[in-house]
């Protein structure tokens, strides 16, 4: 390659003189398991982004439930969860000087090893492997599962931020932890719209204590809780306060007010626990079926890659007689 300064060179420089003293610099990147030359175009954290997008997947995100199975185009898939994730957590970076290439890499990386029937899918291959979480399978995906057990080559990063958006784990840099506190913001605001949308809600059943502070609507919702952590992240980083994302003490408070309330109301709610365990029974038949002749990890990789209708699909073929 010759010495010319390259379009990657000149973002990178352009990111040294706009991104804030604790945002991750592409340039900065602690690189990949196995090492590749760089492109004149794209920084690191860009092509992960595109590998992503362009992989198996990440399409299969598009059949999967987030809550209520999927029986209305009208609900949140998997996929459309990870697009809202992707467009609130790059609003707060851009307001943070943030690096939103890496931000948007983890985000839409995060969820592509959850099960068929969302988290429902997820608990029974917990109890039946004892080894199984989402987000290690996600990063088993990205690591391994993708483009024929060749994996996708993701930078250190992008791993990272993958592996910790959820748990006990803390993403090591600024763009993971704001990753982590904005998948929690976004699938509570779009949970409460589905919830509404189902008739599982009514406004009035919403405590007043959160109706209150975050308003009536689903962009009001999304609003507060964006503008809070980008101003509280602000006057904390001010104050010469430890580099992380915050949110106002009142804002956290309701934040878990709401997680509590959705929880009670809506994830273990009649309507949730009854498709439940229809879900329940029928990845417990395919695990039974598929490891009398394959591991656990095989059997656990097969179904966690299943769309809803793949593993219905699936459990047809196997446990229900067809006449000849």
């Amino acid at each position: 390659m010759s010495d010319k300064i390259t379009i990657r060179a000149m973002t990178e420089m352009r990111e040294k003189q706009t991104l804030a003293p604790y945002a991750q610099l592409s340039a900065d990147t602690r690189g990949r398991e196995e090492p590749e030359p760089n492109c004149d175009i794209r920084t690191v954290y860009q092509r992960d982004r595109d590998r992503i997008i362009h992989s198996e997947f990440f399409r299969r995100l598009k059949g999967k439930t987030q809550v209520f199975i999927l029986k209305s185009d009208f609900y949140r898939t998997r996929l459309t969860h990870t697009l809202e994730l992707s467009q609130i957590a790059r609003t707060i970076a851009r307001a943070l000087g943030l690096n939103e290439d890496l931000i948007e890499a983890i985000a839409l990386g995060h969820d592509l090893g959850h099960t068929c029937f969302g988290h429902s899918g997820e608990e029974v291959l917990q109890r039946l492997t004892g080894f199984f979480s989402h987000n290690e399978q996600s990063l088993r995906i990205v690591d391994q599962l993708e483009r024929e057990g060749r994996g996708l080559n993701l930078t250190v990063e992008v791993r990272d931020g993958i592996l910790n958006h959820t748990g006990d784990g803390i993403p090591i840099t600024m763009e993971g932890k704001l990753v982590k506190i904005a998948d929690r913001i976004t699938y509570l605001c779009h949970d409460i719209q589905d919830s509404l949308s189902a008739g599982i809600l009514k406004a009035e059943d919403i405590p007043p204590a959160i109706r209150n502070t975050l308003g009536d609507s689903h962009s009001q919702r999304v609003n507060s809780f964006v503008q809070d952590m980008a101003m509280e992240t602000v006057r904390q980083l001010a104050l010469g306060n430890e580099p992380r994302i915050y949110q106002s003490s009142h804002m956290e408070a309701v934040m878990q007010e709401l997680r509590s309330f959705m929880f009670e109301k809506v994830y273990y709610g009649e309507l949730c626990m009854r498709e439940k365990e229809k879900a329940t029974h029928i990845v417990e038949c395919l695990y039974r079926e598929y490891t009398k002749n394959m591991t656990p990890r095989e059997s656990a990789d097969i179904i966690a890659g299943m769309t809803d209708e793949a593993a219905i699909k699936a459990f047809q073929e196997l446990m229900i007689p067809i006449p000849s």
